[in-house]
């Protein structure tokens, strides 16, 4: 018995070894992610309206890719573990093989039809023509974002989260730095490579526009061309991540041979076309839930766009030091809805920093449970689930209150040049618990082979959210915020749908006090403190800078102060951390635990 509890205790730390190395990885990738959103935010002439460009295209591309290659990690993934935990490291690889030409193929038509399709949708559908450019720029990674997946997907179900990790993280630090350079490159009368690549590749005529600065001309690039070197950018990393899982591929290929020879069981002999078959039959439904959020985020846009048209079209009000425009044309109206999406988006790049925390828990949970059920092992199954719930509410909530209360200091800090929104970032931020939340059960339920019910959840949740965008932004009075409601309405339906399938199929221990009570006490305590530390701080040195770090430093200290001191974690589940047993002999001997 001991022997069993042993073995399933060193399982738990493998388990959260690999979370560890893909929580890092997402964490970097996100913190660069919002380097480079801040600095472009920033720069002259892209501000606000560059950022609804830059979103906009961006949400388009998503459902391309959705359809093409979100779903692929997962669904091989998946299928890998299921063959490795029997030993069929053959199997496993023939898998691998029968992807990769797939969704080469898949990737390769997806970015053919963004690319020459981007006209066409950037006019009819989404109603501003100018994104068209964003489109076309991100149509290449579309392929290598494709065939990357498959490779990471095949190491990720041996349990090797190096090759995802390594690969983001690259793909992030070039992204980020050459999206900086391009759009620096462009600021102004652009180069003349630069010029030449936009109107041949990009299909711009119109490049410049001219503003009046103190009685003298200025000729300076429009946004909607400035937002496409920035996505142009993403291209070529993706391609650079490509390039680098390539080389990790092949310096692994001799011990990967060594274990197909080695494996201990007869091989699934299947031909190519029936792996690529199985291969879509899962990967589609997993994609599922990725492209009706995709999708969703294509008609949020379009929705905000002429929703915000029908509420302002009696004025638009004074913003950013332009003034009011009391009886604006449609293309003033478009501008102002660009403006505004534009600032939900800066709310979005924010609240994408904490849920990259927890989509590690959904990364890894997909190929254990799926390796645990293949051996029939229900209570591992459980365990991992009703654990990663446990450090999905301790991670978000305290990210959540943080928001909130220090909301406008934070865009003060990151937007200085473009600050307005704040008040969005507090609102989004409730969303958050419930986004993280649904995260967890979705790598539970796909693991489980429930690969649909992630997809149930959301469409209920878009379907609400629609409707609601409809009402709420066509009144004046509330506008984009309309946008912000509607996505807490739609998170916490998909949430609360996807635990009532979730808890039919398997037990999960959920305690109110544990997992409720406790982290609010501690949550609410640490926004306090971070609130009063802000205030007292910019009063003392009168810069939002020192006030800003001194609350979070703060807030950290006191969180995970209570976090200990109100022992929501036993002995076994802080051992089960990265380092926890050196964590709980500290806290020993600190008396906080016996």
């Amino acid at each position: 018995m001991r022997a069993i509890k042993d073995k399933r205790a060193e399982k738990t730390k493998s388990f959260m070894g690999n979370v560890a190395i893909v929580l890092f990885a997402q964490l970097a990738v996100k913190i660069l992610g919002l380097v480079y959103r801040v600095v472009l935010t920033n720069i002259d002439g892209f501000g606000d309206a560059g950022n609804g460009f830059y979103t906009a295209g961006f949400q388009v591309y998503t459902v391309l890719l959705a359809v093409s290659s979100v779903g692929i990690p997962n669904a091989i993934a998946k299928m890998v573990s299921e063959r490795a935990a029997l030993n069929d490291y053959k199997g496993a690889h023939n898998i691998f093989k029968s992807s990769f030409i797939l969704f080469a193929g898949i990737g390769a038509g997806c970015a053919l039809l963004l690319y020459f399709g981007a006209d066409f949708v950037s006019t009819y559908i989404i109603g501003n023509s100018e994104i068209q450019y964003v489109m076309r720029a991100l149509a290449p990674s579309i392929f290598f974002v494709c065939v990357s997946s498959v490779i990471r997907g095949y190491f990720q179900g041996l349990s090797d989260m190096n090759a995802t990790s390594r690969s983001q993280i690259l793909e992030q630090v070039f992204k980020s730095g050459l999206t900086i350079l391009f759009v620096i490159l462009t600021v102004g009368s652009m180069p003349l490579i630069m010029e030449l690549l936009s109107r041949g590749f990009l299909l711009s005529d119109t490049l410049y526009y001219t503003e009046t600065v103190n009685g003298a001309e200025i000729t300076k690039t429009l946004p909607e061309i400035m937002a496409a070197w920035a996505n142009l950018a993403s291209s070529a990393a993706t391609l650079i991540s490509f390039g680098y899982l390539v080389l990790f591929y092949l310096r692994r290929k001799d011990g990967l041979d060594e274990k197909k020879r080695q494996s201990a069981v007869q091989s699934l002999n299947e031909s190519t076309g029936h792996i690529m078959k199985s291969v879509l039959m899962l990967s589609i439904p997993i994609s599922l839930a990725s492209i009706v959020t995709a999708v969703n985020r294509v008609i949020d846009t379009a929705t905000i766009t002429r929703g915000i048209e029908i509420a302002f079209a009696g004025g638009i009000p004074a913003y950013a030091g332009n003034p009011a425009i009391p009886d604006p044309t449609v293309k003033q109206l478009s501008d102002y809805a660009i403006v505004l999406a534009g600032r939900l988006s800066k709310s979005d790049t924010i609240i994408n920093m904490p849920l990259a925390l927890n989509v590690a828990f959904s990364t890894v949970l997909v190929p254990s449970i799926a390796g645990a059920l293949a051996k029939g092992d229900k209570n591992e199954a459980s365990g991992k689930i009703t654990y990663s719930f446990l450090i999905s509410i301790l991670l978000i909530l305290p990210c959540v209150i943080g928001l909130i209360v220090l909301a406008e200091p934070i865009y003060k800090l990151l937007y200085p040049a473009a600050s307005l929104g704040s008040d969005l970032l507090a609102l989004m931020a409730i969303s958050l618990i419930f986004s993280a939340l649904f995260q967890t059960m979705s790598g539970a339920l796909q693991g489980m082979g429930k690969v649909f019910s992630p997809a149930v959840g959301l469409i209920v949740g878009c379907v609400i959210k629609i409707v609601l965008n409809l009402i709420l932004i066509r009144q004046p009075a509330i506008n984009i915020y309309g946008a912000a409601i509607s996505s807490i309405i739609c998170q916490f339906a998909a949430f609360v749908i996807c635990y009532a399938i979730l808890s039919r199929h398997l037990t999960i221990g959920i305690s109110f006090k544990k997992y409720i009570l406790k982290p609010l006490i501690a949550g609410t305590a640490m926004g306090a403190a971070a609130w009063l530390v802000y205030n007292a701080a910019y009063a003392a040195a009168g810069k939002n800078i020192i006030a800003v770090l001194s609350a979070i430093l703060t807030a950290v200290i006191v969180y995970f102060v209570l976090l200990f001191a109100l022992k929501i974690l036993n002995e076994n589940e802080i051992k089960m951390l990265p380092g926890g047993s050196k964590l709980y002999s500290l806290l020993v001997k600190m008396k906080i635990y016996k």
